[in-house]
């Protein structure tokens, strides 16, 4: 069997995440994407993701890894799952990989996007994959902020309670604010780029920025979460839907022949 990658774009407002979940009957992209699997190959086939989204988190660039015996030719593998996938999950793209490739294990780092909007209103266009703001926050403060997070940290802080993880030490190798001005008003994009992440860690690292703009935290709050793991000192987890996962770097363009984000 040849091993094989996909792009994955998906909406994830009705999915209960990535991985499947079979016992509770839940939907999920990663059982969506193996039941088509199933129905074009003919046999149960495991597919494997970069890393799982929790529920209501979307996708553009997330990676994904599985193998097959198929004479279809890889690039034409997208529009025969597509063909078979609801509207909210589609590949992007589709190709064959190097032997042993791994999705998951692979990645070398990730890129997510937290998105706010600025409005006293609702606006519907938005609701879907941004999360409203009522005021403008100080943006050079939240900046400040942002450029104390990139590094090594331990973030035990940023992560939920329940989580599972060895261990709380990641690398940040970048925390960007980028603000755009569209027809329908401010917004703001937080792009964080690391190793790995932490149950909820993005989320909550995105609260508390906006904290610290609104003059709820201070620098120096964030500052005792990194070396204390005082979470009495971060911000709260923000909504999942203002949370996208957007690129997946594996540091070896050749595991597919070339790089997975360029599409072509």
């Amino acid at each position: 069997m040849d091993t094989y990658f996909f792009v994955l774009a998906y909406d994830g407002t009705a999915f209960n995440g990535w991985q499947a979940q079979r016992k509770e009957h839940l939907r999920t992209v990663q059982e969506t994407l193996e039941g088509a699997a199933e129905k074009i190959f003919g046999v149960k086939t495991s597919v494997t993701a970069s890393g799982r989204t929790d529920a209501g988190v979307h996708a553009v660039g997330q990676v994904c890894s599985f193998c097959a015996d198929t004479t279809i030719p890889p690039e034409k593998l997208a529009d025969c799952f597509n063909a078979l996938l609801p509207c909210d999950v589609r590949v992007q793209k589709s190709g064959r990989a190097e032997e042993g490739f791994d999705a998951c294990r692979g990645a070398k780092r990730k890129t997510y996007v937290y998105s706010l909007y600025f409005s006293r209103r609702e606006n519907p266009l938005k609701e879907r994959f941004c999360v409203r703001v009522g005021g403008m926050p100080d943006f050079e403060g939240m900046s400040a902020a942002a450029k104390m997070l990139e590094g090594e940290h331990d973030f035990k802080a940023f992560c939920a309670a329940d989580s599972s993880a060895k261990t709380t030490v990641r690398t940040l190798f970048g925390v960007e604010l980028r603000r755009e001005n569209t027809l329908t008003g401010e917004e703001l994009h937080i792009y964080v780029t690391g190793n790995g992440f932490l149950y909820n860690m993005v989320r909550t690292l995105a609260g508390t920025l906006l904290d610290v703009g609104f003059g709820k935290r201070t620098l120096a709050d964030v500052e005792r979460a990194l070396a204390a793991g005082d979470r009495t000192a971060v911000g709260r987890t923000m909504p999942a839907k203002g949370l996208c996962l957007v690129q997946v770097d594996y540091g070896n363009p050749s595991a597919a022949g070339k790089n997975f984000t360029e599409f072509s």
